[in-house]
């Protein structure tokens, strides 16, 4: 083992305090990138939810008689 004690893991021979304060900083940096995500992601869903309502409730309504059925054109292009 390259510690002689558990004491002796924790100081490092002196460089302890900068490695367990970057440990310290890298987590809760990543906590708080992973809440700030959750979050804006559940922000984006909502607003699309709220935009998608809105629009479906102001489109009218099309009548099943004066509705035009979809025609599709096939196309052939020239590979060359």
């Amino acid at each position: 083992m390259a510690f002689d004690s558990f004491g002796a893991f924790l100081a490092m021979e002196g460089h302890g305090p900068y490695v367990w304060a970057s440990y310290g900083v890298f987590f809760v940096l990543m906590a708080v990138l992973m809440v700030g995500s959750y979050r804006r992601r559940n922000a984006v869903l909502q607003s699309c939810r709220q935009h998608a309502g809105s629009r479906s409730s102001r489109a009218p309504k099309p009548d099943s008689d004066t509705a035009a059925a979809a025609s599709f054109t096939r196309v052939d292009v020239s590979q060359d």
